[in-house]
C-alpha cells in the first residue's frame, strides 16, 4: 500500500473541521504489532488522557500539538517525538494532522532510545 500523506492530511483536516467532535482519523497501516494512524484535530480539540502502547511516536504533518501530562514544548509540523509511557493526552493548539506510529502486543524489554 502506498499512501499520499499530503492528500490524506488535507482530506482528514477538512473532515475534522466539518465534524462536531473536531477530529478525523484513519488507520493507514496494520502489520502485526505495527500500526500507523493519521489523525486530524481542529484547534482546541484534545484526545483524552490515555495509556501509551509498548512503543509509540507522533510525527506532526500540519499544525501544532502539545502532549499533556509531560513537560514538553509544542510540537510543530516536521517534528517527530517519542511518546511517553505515562498516561498522556494530545491537544491541538492549531488545526493539526499527525501520524501516530504504535507497536502493540509486545512485552516491554528496556527503555527506548531517545532521538538526539
Amino acid at each position: 500500500m502506498v499512501a499520499n500523506l499530503n492528500l490524506l492530511a488535507q482530506s482528514h483536516l477538512d473532515a475534522a473541521r466539518a465534524a462536531d467532535h473536531g477530529r478525523s482519523a484513519e488507520l493507514l497501516l496494520h502489520d502485526g504489532p505495527l500500526r500507523q494512524t493519521l489523525i486530524a484535530l481542529v484547534a482546541g480539540t484534545e484526545l483524552a488522557e490515555h495509556n501509551s502502547p509498548h512503543a509509540a511516536s507522533l510525527q506532526v504533518l500540519v499544525g501544532r500539538l502539545r502532549v499533556t501530562g509531560v513537560e514538553t514544548a509544542a510540537l510543530v509540523a516536521g517534528e517527530v517525538a517519542l511518546l511517553t509511557h505515562l498516561r498522556h493526552a494530545v491537544l491541538a493548539e492549531a488545526d493539526s494532522v499527525f501520524l501516530l506510529t504504535t507497536v502493540t502486543g509486545v512485552e516491554r524489554t528496556a527503555e527506548p532510545a531517545r532521538a538526539r
